[in-house]
């Protein structure tokens, strides 16, 4: 098939497909007529890639992917380079999900704290002459 045919097949652009080809991920092979050719294989590595970047995989990362399905592997994530790229990826999403429990709970805090405030400035103002609400960030509110 051609370019075009692949890129639309894929869900892709003829752009990218020839990025692709300029980072060593898709063959470069031509026909007797000058214009690039592909075939099922290639529309194999394409979806590899873009299932991996769908999953947050940067382009190089998929590389070994690509390379253990040009070897002849199935699924192209059986050896051992790809599963060296999944246990780091994994590492990397545990590193960013304990970031995020972390400002999940200062957040909570906050709201806890927000509300007992809130709480507090409210059963104050119902006494004459109670506080004026103060607002943490920015001083008296108006």
């Amino acid at each position: 098939m051609r370019i075009g045919e692949l890129a639309a097949r894929a869900g892709t652009s003829t752009r990218t497909l020839r990025y692709y080809e300029s980072r060593g991920l898709l063959p470069a092979r031509r026909g007797d007529n000058g214009y690039r050719t592909y075939d099922e294989d290639d529309l194999r590595l394409l979806r590899q890639i873009r299932t991996l970047q769908d999953f947050g995989f940067d382009l190089e990362e998929t590389r070994p992917f690509v390379d253990c399905l040009r070897a002849g592997h199935p699924e192209g994530d059986s050896c051992p380079a790809s599963l060296a790229v999944y246990r780091r990826k994994l590492g990397e999403l545990d590193a960013l999900i304990g970031e995020l429990q972390a400002v999940r709970v200062h957040v909570g805090d906050q709201l806890a704290k927000a509300e007992r405030a809130r709480d507090v400035l409210a059963a104050d103002a119902e006494v004459p002459g109670g506080p004026e609400p103060v607002c943490e960030l920015g001083g008296p509110t108006q």
